[in-house]
């Protein structure tokens, strides 16, 4: 018996204009892994820009059998990263299948 495992890789490039600080920021930030964590149960971290009070990247990963669900679940990152409190904006999120 076969089974297929589909890893998927998102990359958000996150803009958060109005954090003065890297402490305003980082609260910014960890309010949306908090989340995503959470309602994904993914593995979520901020990977760039960590020294830049308005910029991050944040990359999270996410395994599954079936590819149509993560595909559901791209829609579902998409709606909580633009959801995200502090007026943090996505420029970008880039999708690698594994």
């Amino acid at each position: 018996m076969e089974s297929s495992i589909h890893v998927l890789l998102l990359v958000l490039d996150c803009h958060i204009p109005h954090a003065q600080s890297l402490k305003q920021k980082r609260a910014v930030i960890k309010s949306l892994v908090d989340r995503l964590r959470a309602r994904l149960n993914a593995s979520v971290a901020e990977t760039g820009f960590l020294d830049e009070w308005q910029r991050s990247v944040i990359a999270l990963s996410l395994v599954s059998n079936n590819r149509r669900y993560l595909q559901q679940q791209i829609d579902i990152v998409e709606q909580l990263a633009l959801a995200s409190s502090g007026g943090m904006t996505v420029s970008r999120i880039e999708q690698h299948w594994l």
